[in-house]
């Protein structure tokens, strides 16, 4: 799990850009389910070129890797499925970037995240618990890791998750009897 240090070292600069981000993956999980140990931060983020500006001031190449601005201009320019990667020099600690870009999933997530304080210090955006379990279980489908099902499993015990809200993806996203599988599983 990764400490709140570790975090603020992205979140802080995140906060400061002042652009839409939503913290997701295996830091969501564990806020809205168990802990678990992680390596990096997943952040999906609307990034605009005013706000593309702001990144590259807030991560300086000092203290952080950044891609080259051509990069995460070459990544904006991508309708889906943008990426690219920021790590702090001095931990090794990695922030992947996703950028929100025409995704829908993203375009109804962002509006609905969730704001969330981490061991009474650092408050962050954090992608609802809806759209965290599609995602894993979408990841799920892909790979088959347990570590997905036992995220899912322990947002829905200890987060809840509204399945109305959700109803229309699993069906769009063909996941519906993924999720009845998981569900059902002890």
């Amino acid at each position: 799990m990764p400490a709140p240090d570790e975090l603020s070292l992205f979140v802080a600069r995140f906060e400061a850009i002042d652009a839409p981000y939503m913290v997701t993956g295996a830091t969501a999980a564990i806020l809205y389910g168990q802990p678990r140990v992680t390596n990096d931060l997943n952040v999906v983020l609307s990034l605009d070129d005013a706000a593309r500006t702001a990144l590259l001031q807030a991560f300086p190449e000092s203290e952080f890797y950044v891609p080259p601005e051509s990069v995460i201009r070459a990544e904006q320019s991508r309708s889906q499925r943008g990426h690219f990667n920021l790590i702090h020099l001095d931990s090794g600690y990695k922030a992947d970037i996703y950028l929100a870009g025409n995704d829908p999933l993203h375009a109804w997530a962002l509006p609905l995240r969730r704001r969330l304080e981490w061991a009474d210090q650092l408050h962050l955006a954090v992608a609802p618990p809806e759209y965290v379990v599609l995602r894993k279980l979408e990841f799920y489908r892909e790979g088959r890791s347990t570590k997905h099902p036992a995220d899912i499993r322990a947002i829905v015990e200890i987060t809840g998750v509204d399945e109305p809200l959700m109803a229309p993806w699993l069906a769009r996203m063909g996941l519906n009897a993924l999720w009845q599988e998981i569900k059902a599983a002890p």
